[in-house]
């Protein structure tokens, strides 16, 4: 697994963590892109072990992250706060905070955010 693969995991872990706990849905779609990025046995107890105590946006390791990655993130972070069926209002505050940290223009990140969003909605609709 690429090393910026397992930065966007550690950050999703970090969106998990939000409400102050992770959710048996976020954890599950976590273990996906786990499988879905390749990790390797070490590097998924690696991810494990690093969503096995609360995180912050402070533990984003945000230099491991090329312009591309942090918008792959942000998608990423949306689709993982509408996981459990709804957005929170911590959660939607996390979006904006993340889209800060990631210092990507409001503009693009309005619409990365929209598309995140639309995108995610449609398909909590068909599972429905």
């Amino acid at each position: 697994m690429h090393e910026e693969d397992m930065a966007i995991l550690k950050s999703l872990v970090v969106v998990a963590w939000v409400d102050g706990r992770i959710a048996g849905e976020e954890r599950e779609h976590i273990e996906a892109l786990i499988n879905a990025f390749g990790a390797s046995d070490t590097e998924a107890e690696q991810v494990r072990e690093f969503a096995s105590t609360p995180r912050t946006l402070g533990d984003i390791p945000i230099t491991d992250l090329s312009a591309d990655d942090r918008r792959t993130l942000l998608n990423h972070a949306v689709v993982l706060t509408y996981i459990d069926g709804e957005q929170s209002t911590e959660e939607k505050a996390l979006i904006g905070d993340l889209r800060d940290t990631l210092r990507i223009p409001e503009a693009e990140a309005s619409r990365i955010i929209e598309a995140a969003e639309a995108r995610v909605k449609r398909l909590l609709q068909l599972s429905a």
